[in-house]
């Protein structure tokens, strides 16, 4: 029994590859799968908090894996395809058409979160980030979590971009945008939006020093 694993981030360092098929042991857990693979990480609890896929859906780590599956391992989060209201880009991404998108006549509010790369993080000088994802999770995640907005505030449009690539300094990494009838809603959907992005979708953040360079838990960010 084989599967296809994705590795991401500092775990794509480590392992020296972005896929691999590997034979299960009978029985094994995703959990397992990934301590197998990993035995001289540099510390048990590397690389932090540790979310497991399969088929692109997230799963516990007692998840056992099944003969076939596409299995990916999720370091900590840090931001096209067929829903309209989400996009995953390596080209500058623009607002306007967001507002575009969400705006209407019933909706009297508009709330933008824009994201933007800074020059310094805890004293250090950034010189730019670079953003990797995987894509075919990034877009389901980010449309599911648009659906989960306009359902919580009934009323309300939403529309999410994200760049991944390289970034420099003043560009624009992500965009949140919520249209609807109040400035309350509004303000309570982007904030919880751009919060469970960073929480949920597997986009990841590497930022890069004079000194060096460091993959980022977006989840503070």
């Amino acid at each position: 029994m084989t599967v296809t694993v994705r590795f991401f981030a500092a775990l794509r360092e480590l392992k020296g590859t972005d896929t691999t098929s590997v034979d299960l042991l009978p029985g094994e857990t995703i959990r397992q799968l990934f301590e197998r693979l990993f035995p001289d990480r540099p510390s048990p609890d590397w690389p932090g908090t540790l979310m497991y896929a399969a088929a692109q859906e997230y799963v516990e780590p007692t998840h056992v894996v099944l003969d076939g599956s596409e299995v990916a391992f999720i370091p900590p989060l840090g931001g096209g395809g067929g829903d309209p209201r989400v996009e995953l880009s390596d080209q500058p991404i623009l607002l306007q058409p967001l507002i575009d998108q969400v705006s209407g006549p019933g909706r009297g509010g508009l709330c933008v979160f824009t994201g933007t790369v800074r020059n310094t993080f805890e004293g250090r000088d950034v010189h730019r980030l670079e953003y990797e994802a995987y894509e075919p999770m990034v877009l389901k995640q980010m449309a599911r979590l648009c659906d989960v907005l306009e359902e919580r505030w009934p009323g309300t449009a939403v529309a999410i971009s994200h760049r991944v690539g390289i970034l420099e300094i003043g560009d624009a990494a992500v965009h949140v945008v919520i249209a609807g009838g109040h400035r309350g809603e509004c303000f309570e959907a982007c904030r919880f939006g751009i919060d469970e992005l960073k929480r949920t979708v597997p986009i990841f953040k590497k930022e890069i020093y004079a000194d060096g360079s460091t993959w980022k838990d977006q989840g503070g960010g």
